[in-house]
């Protein structure tokens, strides 16, 4: 039976359970045998907006918020490569490493119309499947007919709508307010023991 392996990039600074939420349903709606959170290790797209937490760290809260989800892993592949993170260097790789796999690209809604300033899109689309997020209440992605998606084999998957800024967390974390359910505990613990995000100074 071939194996199916979900695809979940970021640069999950920090981790939330919106990104859990997503990875669950993902993994129950296309019955895939593991999802991974693949921790990017230069989230190119994101370099000149702000300052990122390294990916050590960032991959910590990561381990620690999936310890306890069965089929939903951490991945540090990009940050052992080194550089940039490219989806489609992630799937060249994930595909050498699990020869045969049909590996599962999971994006939100709102990644689709930007993916065409993905470095090499054209072997992620030959590669991978493309799962589309989308929640209610925010715009969702007609698979069908959107123009972004063309050449795409792509499936689109609804979960709960959870309104959750990383932003948002950061600046709780920073002033000292609460995380609890927003973050999963495991990672609010080692995020508070690391000091991140300010929360200790």
């Amino acid at each position: 039976m071939t194996t199916r392996i979900g695809v979940f990039g970021g640069t999950f600074d920090p981790v939330h359970v919106g990104h859990l939420v997503a990875a669950v349903n993902a993994r129950y709606t296309l019955e895939l045998d593991r999802v991974l959170l693949v921790v990017a290790n230069e989230p190119w797209q994101k370099a000149d907006e702000r300052p990122v937490t390294p990916a050590v760290d960032r991959f910590a809260l990561v381990a620690a918020a999936v310890s306890e989800s069965e089929g939903i892993e951490a991945s540090d592949l990009e940050i052992r490569r080194g550089g940039p993170s490219y989806t489609a260097d992630t799937v060249i790789e994930l595909g050498a490493l699990h020869a045969g796999a049909e590996l599962f690209v999971i994006v939100g809604a709102d990644v689709v119309p930007g993916l065409s300033t993905w470095q090499r899109v054209d072997e992620v689309r030959e590669l991978a499947t493309l799962v589309v997020v989308n929640r209610p209440g925010a715009a969702a992605v007609d698979i069908a007919t959107s123009p972004h998606l063309r050449g795409f084999r792509a499936v689109a998957i609804e979960v709960p709508a959870l309104e959750i800024s990383s932003t948002d967390l950061r600046d709780r974390a920073a002033t000292g307010r609460p995380l609890d359910f927003l973050v999963p505990g495991p990672a609010v613990r080692l995020l508070r023991e690391r000091g991140l995000y300010a929360l200790s100074r």
